[in-house]
């Protein structure tokens, strides 16, 4: 199967009160963990990329591992820029094979933010790839972006319907509590955003900084209207514990197959809890 974009996937998780789960892909190891984990529970799912992760592997072999994993499993997956700077890296990405970018100028201006978007929209759309919007500034540290919470800002509800009326994203990605990275306490989501937003603009609202949100919470920002979950930090951690609990307990491992496959493992489960959280199982 090829790669799909957004839109075969989000309209009927919002109409049916799920969430598509977006699980960053690092490196190999992290696509087969994620793809595996779908399989067995017949998910979609969609493949995020940042623009770190590109420089680490490559747009090539990113698209081809993608592709693979399409073939594969049969399943009906996106290959998405996540928090792409510009609109020359949407364009790079689309040109390779991507089915979706997301162009994040939440640190623009209101107005500014609206004119770059609308530009990615109307390239993305000619070549039938889905665009997310974000809009609000999302605290945390995702590769080399760093937002402390003094200066993280809610979204405006009001703007964010004005910003997909003028922008007509696929998909918007609000600001409303959480974070990128783990949190020290429980985050304080604003719900009341998530359904004022999503009962006014036809398509999902996106919820970043899912690794670490009490599962209820996620439950109750899916019944608000959050159709698509960033996670990315929970396998990231559950890889490199495992690998760490490895090679303490046997310091003469040098084949890194011996500590790769365990800590595949172990992300393979995270995202099989995810997918069941979400409420994605069988919906592929």
């Amino acid at each position: 199967m090829a790669l799909v974009s957004m839109n075969e996937l989000l309209p009927k998780a919002k109409a049916n009160k799920y969430a598509v789960g977006q699980f960053n892909m690092n490196n190999l190891e992290f696509a087969q963990a994620i793809v595996d984990a779908a399989i067995e529970l017949n998910s979609p799912f969609i493949y995020g990329v940042s623009e770190g992760a590109l420089k680490y592997m490559g747009i090539e072999f990113t698209v081809a591992i993608a592709e693979a994993a399409a073939k594969k499993s049969g399943l009906p997956i996106a290959l998405h820029l996540d928090h792409g700077s510009s609109f020359e890296v949407a364009m790079k990405c689309i040109r390779a094979g991507f089915s979706s970018v997301m162009f994040d100028g939440s640190h623009y201006s209101f107005e500014e933010n609206i004119r770059l978007t609308k530009e990615v929209v109307k390239a993305a759309r000619a070549m039938g790839v889905s665009v997310e919007g974000e809009l609000g500034t999302i605290g945390g540290v995702e590769d080399d972006i760093s937002v402390d919470e003094e200066h993280a800002n809610l979204a405006k509800p009001e703007e964010a319907i004005r910003f997909y009326e003028e922008t007509g994203v696929d998909c918007l990605a609000i600001a409303v509590g959480t974070a990128h990275g783990m949190y020290a306490g429980e985050p304080n989501i604003h719900f009341d955003i998530i359904e004022q937003v999503s009962k006014a603009i036809p398509v999902p609202v996106v919820l970043h900084g899912g690794s670490g949100v009490p599962d209820e919470m996620i439950r109750k920002a899916i019944a608000a209207g959050v159709g698509k979950i960033n996670v990315n930090t929970e396998n990231q951690v559950a890889c490199t514990e495992t690998i760490r609990a490895v090679l303490n307990k046997d310091a003469k491992i040098y084949d890194p197959r011996k500590y790769l496959t365990p800590a595949r493992n172990a992300m393979v489960e995270v995202v099989k809890s995810k997918i069941q959280l979400f409420g994605s199982s069988n919906q592929a």
